[in-house]
């Protein structure tokens, strides 16, 4: 399980939504790429609004594993192609994922820039039933 950022003016889980599936690229941070490879097909993926939102807001999932980012000329990057689930009923704010003892050794809140974070079963289903799901 994984949580991915994405700035919502840029692409929101919305516009995941529209397209039904795409690929996610952008990322360059070796570790953030370090999980982008460890993703399976099949793994469940929360999606997150940082910028003002700042609040995981749906769920998709991994229907590609890693592949050479298509629009770079760099082997180091990397893309997985994800499919849009379904919306949380309810935002959940950075703030009250912070305040969850389940995120205390997260990297989500000790690397607050990592745009690809593991999420252990507990924090996905600390997240999913925040949002209502």
């Amino acid at each position: 399980m994984w949580l991915v950022k994405t700035e919502p003016s840029v692409f929101s889980f919305d516009d995941l939504v529209k397209e039904g599936r795409t690929a996610w690229d952008g990322v360059t941070n070796p570790a953030a790429l370090k999980n982008l490879r460890a993703m399976k097909s099949g793994d469940k993926v929360l999606v997150y609004h940082t910028g003002d939102e700042r609040s995981a807001v749906g769920i998709a999932e991994v229907v590609k594993e890693a592949y050479p980012d298509p629009r770079k000329n760099d082997p180091r990057l990397v893309v997985v192609d994800l499919r849009a689930g379904t919306p949380l009923k309810t935002p959940v704010s950075l703030a009250d994922l912070k305040a969850a003892r389940v995120f205390a050794g997260s990297p989500l809140v000790r690397q607050g820039r990592l745009s690809v974070v593991p999420l252990t079963r507990e924090q996905w289903d600390f997240v999913v039933k925040a949002g209502g799901r």
